[in-house]
């Protein structure tokens, strides 16, 4: 099956970027949102999912992710201009990386991602800060695959 992978990104030019990069990659893209209620709505249709943590609704990205991944077993990955307000990482989701990011850094990211849903080991990009393994849900990931 072709990973789907959800943009969660309010500044559409740059959403449309990275979207078209995930199409050129050979990844199904399950659609762009500008706010979680979008991003909740298309989670179901996702494998995947790379989000701001600003979005039109606010500073909602850090919670929007926890739920994505504890609720639909997305794999989350954080990008944003900010990495450090994420702290020590967020339960259920991978990891962050700063924007902005090239091409090349985005391809490496989402292949990071799509590996470690399927339990393969790859390296993560060099800028990419992984959370510790007991925030990611692999169990989530495992329910919602298979179930």
């Amino acid at each position: 099956p072709i990973d789907r992978i959800l943009v969660v990104e309010d500044e559409i030019f740059v959403a449309a970027e990275i979207e078209s990069v995930v199409a050129e990659l050979g990844y199904r893209p399950a659609g762009i949102a500008s706010d979680s209620v979008t991003a909740m709505a298309l989670a179901p249709n996702a494998d995947v999912a790379l989000i701001d943590l600003n979005l039109l609704d606010g500073p909602t990205g850090s919670s929007l992710g926890r739920t994505l991944a504890e609720k639909f077993g997305v794999t989350v990955v954080f990008m944003t201009a900010n990495p450090s307000q994420l702290g020590d990482g967020v339960p259920g989701t991978l990891g962050v990386i700063g924007k902005p990011l090239t091409d090349r850094e985005l391809k490496q990211a989402v292949d990071y991602a799509v590996a470690t849903r399927r339990r393969l080991l790859i390296d993560p990009p060099s800028r990419m800060r992984i959370f510790p393994p007991a925030n990611f849900n692999v169990e989530a990931v495992s329910n919602a695959m298979n179930g």
